[in-house]
């Protein structure tokens, strides 16, 4: 056994995934299990370990500083997901891991939530609404904006990635939708699948903490029956490429709706390695404009390490 999950033994888990973006999941009411970056980086090892593109641990909010301050103005959030990206280090938002994180707690009894019914779960970007649908669950992601707003509304781009495969570096428009974001738009399909994502792409200038880096591809027509679709592929910080990115997608639809300009829909499908998402436009209570991200959840297997 790796000597890092020594500490582990004995506790129970699920291996789920939301579009290919998966996670290895531990209920953890009372924030007795030490969650270090080496244990997370054993944990998510696709060889010595389960494998996994990040860890999460369900805490109730009052047994995690974070969860504290964050239920001092929303105490309905019984919940909070302590996500971790596969490299161990913390992330503060990841829209396919909400989505699984209450599939797990539904599975594990901890909650109950029917069909229409939504749950407050914090997380280190703030309060995210989960609804329960037919197809796995919305998520309200909240509010977005522009990392560098003066260059975005100037140019229509505030940074350049350079990549491997990609001969030149290419403008980009950073956005944060929890996560960090930098999209980068392609033009065929080939550039999107001859991508080589194994080394980090270069982002310059980089947001405070980095961001995670996306390559969208606009469908030909963008818009069908009122809805855009694009195609898009990640590499995420702290992870590397993976199957899918929530938050990303958003960004992703966020980017290539702004460069569309007036009168592009509110309505996108993002086609990833892993499946479709779904994302939608809305202005909320709060008259500003939020992120309705959908898409499947599903939990494939439990284990206990030994």
């Amino acid at each position: 056994m790796n000597a890092e999950l020594l500490n582990w033994s004995g506790q129970v888990f699920s291996k789920g995934h939301g579009t290919g973006n998966d996670f290895v999941l531990i209920a953890d009411p009372a924030g007795e299990q030490e969650l270090s970056a080496s244990a997370v980086v054993a944990i998510c090892d696709r060889r010595l370990g389960i494998g996994a593109d990040g860890v999460i641990r369900a805490v109730k909010s009052s047994n995690l500083a974070e969860g504290r301050a964050l239920t001092e103005t929303a105490p309905e959030a019984e919940w909070f997901m302590d996500y971790r990206n596969s490299d161990g280090t913390i992330a503060e938002m990841c829209g396919n891991g909400v989505r699984v994180f209450v599939q797990f707690l539904l599975d594990e009894g901890l909650i109950s939530l029917q069909l229409g019914e939504t749950l407050p779960v914090g997380t280190r970007a703030g309060v995210k609404l989960v609804e329960r649908t037919a197809q796995g669950f919305a998520v309200d992601m909240g509010v977005w904006n522009f990392i560098f707003p003066e260059l975005a509304a100037a140019r229509g781009v505030d940074s350049l990635v350079t990549a491997d495969s990609l001969e030149v570096a290419r403008p980009a428009l950073s956005i944060s939708t929890g996560n960090a974001h930098t999209v980068v738009a392609l033009a065929n399909r080939s550039e999107l699948d001859e991508l080589e994502l194994f080394k980090e792409p270069i982002v310059e200038p980089a947001a405070e903490h980095g961001s995670n880096v996306e390559f969208a591809l606009p469908d030909e027509p963008l818009v069908s029956d009122g809805v855009a679709t694009i195609s898009m592929r990640v590499h995420e910080r702290g992870s590397g490429e993976t199957y899918s990115c929530g938050t990303g997608a958003c960004a992703a639809a966020l980017a290539t709706r702004f460069w569309a300009g007036e009168g592009a829909p509110n309505d996108w499908q993002v086609n990833v390695p892993g499946g479709q998402l779904q994302v939608t436009f809305f202005i909320g209570a709060d008259g500003k404009e939020h992120i309705r991200l959908s898409g499947p959840a599903v939990i494939v297997a439990n284990g206990t390490f030994i």
